[in-house]
């Protein structure tokens, strides 16, 4: 199964297209994601993630839509 996840652009490093990377926030984890395939995402930008690579931009409300519904599974797994 593959799975892309939202996330937030804390900072954006290095400006050679190909090696451009930003510090992604997922709801409180922060992992270093390539930007190679978004060259006009900026900070504060929401992204999709997989695979350690940044595929697609999206709008806030789509980004905490999809991070509401993590958060129910993960809320529904946790119950006993």
């Amino acid at each position: 199964m593959c799975l892309a996840v939202p996330g937030q652009i804390i900072r954006i490093s290095d400006d050679e297209p190909l090696l451009r990377t930003g510090l992604i926030d997922f709801s409180g984890v922060s992992r270093e994601i390539s930007l190679a395939y978004l060259p006009e995402a900026k900070a504060d930008d929401y992204v999709i993630v997989h695979a350690g690579l940044a595929i697609a931009l999206i709008d806030e409300e789509e980004a905490q839509a999809s991070l509401q519904a993590f958060q129910e599974l993960d809320d529904i797994e946790a119950a006993p």
